[in-house]
């Protein structure tokens, strides 16, 4: 996607996160599915309606989700 080809992710081990609006224009959502797919047992959250600020948008849905992910 960019002029640099893309780094081998499969090597992180550390459980991961990524939360992203659906209409993000700094980090589209395709890069955020991307980065799901290329780290092994990664979680993705993708906010309907929402850009940069998804997780403040929509900071409900988000607190539980984040608190079960660091439980584990």
């Amino acid at each position: 996607m960019g002029a640099f080809s893309a780094a081998d992710l499969s090597a992180i081990t550390q459980p991961t996160l990524s939360a992203n609006g659906d209409n993000d224009r700094m980090v589209p959502s395709v890069l955020s599915e991307d980065l799901h797919r290329r780290i092994p047992n990664s979680e993705l959250v993708m906010y309907p309606d929402s850009g940069r600020g998804g997780i403040f948008q929509y900071h409900e849905q988000f607190v539980p989700v984040a608190l079960g992910f660091l439980a584990h």
